[in-house]
């Protein structure tokens, strides 16, 4: 499972749980209120009532005979009378609780918002129906209750209305904290997901940098990452070369070691000629050698980005055909190019070159007397395609995944002599600086083609 899901999973639980208790307490508590407010509206129309029975109160207990000539009011559904002990007096729905007696619960006055002034009021909630009563008073004194019922099924429905209001607000709140949920868990994911994209960049042996955070704890992860890095390739760095040289070196050093014995012997001059000429041929290789591993290793210690600006590539490609004029006129060799304008890539100008340079010498080494090197210059993709082919014996299957490989070389057909072995390898971490490729695979109509591709700027 993945930490994202997992995180996401944690925050859906438990805000669903919170979410549940929340809505069973709050569509609760919306039947509290709404009673609650049934009881207030009923206490104002009791308070109401007891007013207007109060004016003229008769000297006998007949007094409760006024609420039958009040006008109807089509809210009040039942409207009784009760004496000062609660037993009804009078009852407006035919009389059915007359002679009970209520056990009311009294409340100080004041007590609902002030609505009842200097008095109390009396309620009861009983087989459904809320009953609010206001006291009667002559002469000050408390003589009975006239009060009013009103089942409380007649607030299901508005409380039904209510508690769906509630819930589809609550879930499209819900709605959102989920989007914002999954948004979260991606945002604290995302730079864990950079760093592992990082690693196996780092893995691929790639050039690439560590990904910043505003996180301080995953910014000094991508640190850390980066310090062990460049510790390991630095050692693995010392390893390699100082196995490469010395493999490399072997060869001309023996070389150059039986000559130097042959000339002890003060051979004839033919032979002493030929050896001398050995000997300068091996050192200028050795030369060479070190020349070019100066030049790669520079190259891989760069990083990437440093001295970059916008290059145009259709002159650099006619500047390397024109260097390249004078050897390949030399073996009657054409070197022949087509382009396209405003081919603009952005790295470094001397590097690019150097690198074209290079796949275009090895073309040249690879062509036969009287050939033909093409260099092309395309757009593809949003990339620029800097294009090298030849007519020579092409790539041999067994020498193709190791072309780019360090000091590995192919014997060049005019000499069968092997050059140092890094030209190729220059290329690509070139191509590797400034965010490219490089590619060189055999032609359908024999020989190579090398394809060196960059983004565009």
């Amino acid at each position: 499972m993945k930490i994202r899901t997992a995180i996401f999973g944690v925050y859906v639980s438990a805000s669903a749980v919170g979410f549940i208790l929340m809505m069973a307490l709050v569509l609760r508590d919306v039947r509290l209120r709404y009673v609650e407010s049934m009881r207030r509206t009923l206490a104002d129309t009791a308070a109401f009532l007891g007013a207007s029975v109060m004016q003229d109160i008769p000297a006998d207990d007949s007094w409760p005979r006024k609420l039958a000539t009040l006008p109807p009011n089509a809210d009040l559904l039942r409207v009784f009378a009760c004496d000062r002990a609660g037993r009804v007096m009078f009852d407006s729905a035919r009389g059915a609780d007359t002679g009970k007696i209520y056990a009311l619960t009294v409340r100080p006055a004041g007590d609902v918002a002030g609505r009842v002034a200097d008095a109390g009021e009396i309620s009861e909630v009983e087989n459904g129906e809320l009953r609010v009563a206001a006291p009667v008073r002559r002469g000050g004194e408390l003589i009975g209750w006239v009060g009013v019922g009103r089942p409380l099924s007649t607030v299901v429905e508005a409380v039904t209305r209510a508690r769906w209001r509630l819930v589809w607000s609550l879930g499209a709140i819900a709605a959102v904290m989920v989007a914002a949920g999954w948004w979260i868990s991606s945002k604290i994911t995302h730079s864990i997901e950079r760093l592992t994209d990082y690693a196996l960049a780092v893995r691929d042996g790639k050039n690439v940098s560590p990904p910043a955070s505003r996180a301080s704890e995953v910014a000094a992860l991508a640190r850390a990452f980066e310090e062990m890095r460049v510790a390991l390739e630095g050692k693995a760095y010392v390893e390699r070369y100082t196995q490469a040289l010395a493999h490399e070196f072997k060869a001309p050093l023996s070389a150059i070691r039986g000559a130097a014995e042959l000339l002890a012997e003060n051979p004839p001059e033919p032979e002493r000629a030929k050896f001398i000429a050995n000997l300068r041929a091996e050192s200028e290789r050795l030369r060479l050698i070190v020349d070019r591993l100066l030049e790669l290793a520079a190259l891989e210690s760069r990083r990437a980005g440093t001295a970059m600006t916008v290059v145009e590539l259709m002159g650099v490609v006619c500047e390397v055909q024109a260097a390249a004029a004078g050897t390949a006129a030399g073996r009657t060799i054409r070197v022949d190019g087509t382009a396209v304008t405003e081919a603009r890539v952005r790295g470094e100008r001397f590097l690019i070159a150097q690198a074209l340079g290079n796949l275009v010498q090895n073309a040249l080494e690879f062509s036969p007397a009287a050939g033909e090197v093409r260099v092309a210059l395309r757009i593809e993709l949003g990339r620029a395609l800097v294009i090298v082919e030849d007519h020579g014996p092409g790539v041999p299957d067994f020498a193709r995944e190791r072309v780019f490989e360090r000091f590995y070389s192919l014997p060049r057909p005019d000499t069968g002599r092997k050059s140092s072995g890094l030209g190729l390898s220059i290329v690509r971490e070139i191509a590797r600086l400034h965010g490219g490729e490089v590619t060189l695979a055999n032609r359908t109509g024999g020989g190579a083609r090398a394809v060196f591709s960059l983004p565009l700027a």
